[in-house]
């Protein structure tokens, strides 16, 4: 069973959404900030035009309803967040850091080596005489 869900609620100082998408056993969700209040009218073409170009978080496995616990015990406090939401964007925003940070890294790299290989002409140059 294929399950979509909305929420959009109110975090100072902006309106948020949260899509949340439950197909084949698999849950993940996406994170939207609107701004100022959304109109209803902006909410329906946000779902009909753009919905398929939002960028979900990576599929969780999702529990079957009879197994979910509706409240934790004091002992799964050190958890992490407590909804499937939260932990789905969490994971996707740790994603998106790792991503970041390999890109930032490669970016470097190639950044060193480049400005090795002018070092290097440089001093080919020096030593030719001119």
């Amino acid at each position: 069973m294929d399950h979509f869900a909305l929420t959009v609620y109110f975090e100072d100082p902006f309106w948020v959404g949260v899509f949340e998408r439950e197909e084949a056993g698999h849950y993940s969700a996406c994170r939207m900030v609107f701004g100022g209040e959304p109109q209803d009218a902006q909410v329906y073409d946000l779902v009909l035009r753009r919905f398929h170009a939002l960028r979900f978080s990576p599929a969780q496995p999702s529990l079957p309803r009879e197994r979910r616990e509706k409240h934790r015990s004091r002992n799964d406090s050190h958890a992490g967040p407590g909804t499937k939401a939260q932990r789905a964007l969490s994971a996707q925003r740790e994603l998106c850091r790792t991503q970041r940070q390999t890109e930032s890294r490669q970016r470097r790299q190639a950044e060193q080596e480049r400005k090795f290989a002018l070092r290097q002409e440089k001093k080919r140059e020096k030593r030719k005489g001119h």
